[in-house]
């Protein structure tokens, strides 16, 4: 049985293991608009997956996907939308010439993270406008009736107060539990092996340099920690390194920072997790978080705040540590509770995984998208 056609359309980039995910599942083909200064998608796919690059300009990539849509509606049978903003309703518009399903897949909380903007004195500023056209999009694809996948019951509120009606809790791309697994050798190994440092305690940060990541509150936890005598150091991967890095620096943190661009997310990545003793997701804001999953499927212990689609997953005293949004004090707190309670932060670590693989697994979820579409689509089976 051939395979359904799937059109993705992606207007701010996407991550390369959701690509890979979906290439496995569907005849896939891409209309991304152009990120200057950036990529589309963070890394090249290992599929070949047929791709065409838009204008980068929000409103002329909308209209330049109105007219391929309806261009080519005989080349695809389900279009795939990340987000609700512009292109989204231009997908959602040209359905009465296609005829085909149009499905938003939300992966954030749009709004919840330009609001973080407004107390933070880096970035651009907040824009009332802005804010408003974001709504606008928001309740106007509402308004046109597409399905929606979202990452978490935490994105489902928040589509729904929007007025979407038809949602599925689908968390893709999940989590490789095949690749991001507990070490098979000791930390001190991984470390020595990846030139990390080996003593104290090494703290893992993935997430991207922005707002609502609250990587200051991070760096004030740690520097409340040196300064009471513990030993820690702490690992940086995201495109925003440098700012990171000066970041740190204003904290005096700089000897203590090991940071780099993005690596690999099949090859490296995972080692990376292995390695250190624990991870931080400081989020103010979070449709689900990737991360904190990636860190718990190798057993690594998580500290997350307690807010969004991280309340789902990161529950104090069962699969980690939570504690209040901008709470430095809280937060350097739970990071002593780990570094002098081994057998506790492995215990819930380990409660961690089981979830991650239970719910997260992505063929898991995969799967269930892929079962998704075909109802869509009215055929039974599209599995790779």
């Amino acid at each position: 049985m051939s395979r359904l056609r799937l059109l993705f359309l992606v207007e701010s980039g996407t991550d390369v293991r959701l690509v890979e995910g979906l290439a496995e599942h569907f005849d896939l083909s891409i209309i991304a608009r152009k990120i200057d200064g950036g990529v589309e998608i963070s890394w090249p796919p290992a599929a070949d997956v047929p791709s065409i690059v838009g204008p980068s300009g929000r409103a002329a990539f909308a209209r330049f996907v109105f007219r391929e849509t309806i261009r080519r509606k005989s080349d695809f049978d389900v279009v795939l939308v990340q987000g609700y903003g512009p292109a989204a309703l231009a997908a959602n518009s040209s359905r009465q010439f296609t005829g085909k399903p149009v499905v938003l897949l939300i992966c954030s909380p749009v709004e919840a993270y330009y609001r973080c903007r407004v107390a933070h004195p880096n970035g651009r500023p907040y824009q009332k406008h802005e804010a408003v056209l974001l709504d606008f999009f928001a309740r106007a694809n509402a308004l046109s009736g597409p399905d929606y996948v979202v990452l978490s019951h935490h994105l489902e509120d928040v589509v729904r107060h929007h007025g979407a009606r038809r949602v599925r809790n689908i968390p893709i791309y999940g989590v490789d539990t095949q690749l991001f697994t507990p070490p098979l050798q000791s930390k001190s190994g991984l470390k020595n092996q990846l030139q990390l440092p080996t003593d104290g305690t090494l703290i893992f940060f993935s997430s991207r340099v922005a707002p609502e990541k609250d990587s200051e509150t991070l760096l004030r936890a740690m520097r409340r920690l040196l300064d009471s005598g513990h030993n820690l150091w702490l690992l940086h991967r995201s495109g925003g390194y440098r700012q990171f890095l000066r970041d740190a620096e204003s904290f005096g943190l700089l000897e203590r920072i090991i940071a780099t661009d993005a690596v690999h997310p099949h090859r490296e990545l995972p080692l990376d997790y292995q390695a250190c003793d624990l991870c931080v997701q400081a989020s103010r804001e979070e449709g689900l978080g990737f991360s904190p999953l990636e860190a718990l499927a190798c057993e690594t212990p998580v500290i997350a705040t307690a807010v969004g689609g991280l309340k789902e997953t990161i529950i104090n005293g069962q699969t980690g540590w939570s504690y209040p949004v901008g709470d430095d004090q809280k937060l350097a707190a739970c990071i002593a509770e780990v570094i002098s309670t081994p057998e506790e932060a492995k215990r819930r670590a380990t409660i961690g995984r089981q979830l991650v693989c239970d719910r997260f697994d992505r063929r898991l979820v995969f799967r269930q998208f892929a079962d998704f579409v075909a109802n869509l689509s009215g055929i039974s089976e599209v599995h790779a």
